[in-house]
């Protein structure tokens, strides 16, 4: 099963803190099994690009997107203060009251520079009915877990719902031979 994951927000490190080096948009297709069943993650990071033009809904990844993913740094206000505000303009663009949303803290390494707390992240998450997680980009920590948080609330999504067939009043007989 192939799921269309974005990240808005920025993409913090790359491969070191040195090596960063932010672009309009990157895309990265990952095969990971997550639960037992295979995914395909298309991945569009836009790196923190407010004019990026998927978030006006003109680019089919962001409108066909199964789930997003936003990412903010534990070390920017500024950032943390614009996830709602994209959430809005997913809401928007998806036409929707709910869809596969995680709220990512990332840079969670940087214990001293730290300005936003847990506690402000739980609460974000909670207020727009989402998942929270935090991770390290640099580190590797939780950083998996993310994406695979992210599919599960897809997939959770996509689930059919099965109504219990109702049975009619009269009974039924049973004929064994």
């Amino acid at each position: 099963m192939s799921h269309r994951a974005s990240t808005y927000g920025g993409r913090e490190y790359k491969a070191s803190p040195q090596a960063y080096d932010p672009t309009i948009e990157d895309s990265y297709r990952k095969t990971c099994e997550i639960d037992g069943e295979f995914a395909v993650l298309d991945v569009i990071d836009t790196a923190g690009q407010e004019e990026y033009s998927a978030m006006r809904g003109a680019s089919p990844y962001f409108r066909q997107g199964e789930g997003i993913m936003c990412v903010y740094s534990v070390t920017s206000r500024a950032s943390f203060e614009e996830i709602e505000q994209y959430y809005h303009q997913i809401m928007r663009v998806k036409e929707s009251d709910t869809f596969p949303i995680i709220i990512v803290a990332n840079k969670a390494d940087l214990f001293r520079e730290r300005v936003i707390t847990s506690a402000e992240g739980h609460a974000l998450a909670s207020r727009l009915r989402c998942k929270y997680i935090e991770t390290s980009a640099k580190d590797r920590f939780n950083v998996d877990e993310a994406f695979y948080a992210l599919v599960r609330e897809v997939r959770l999504r996509n689930r059919p719902v099965y109504e219990p067939r109702h049975v009619e009043a009269k009974k039924r007989k049973c004929l064994l031979l």
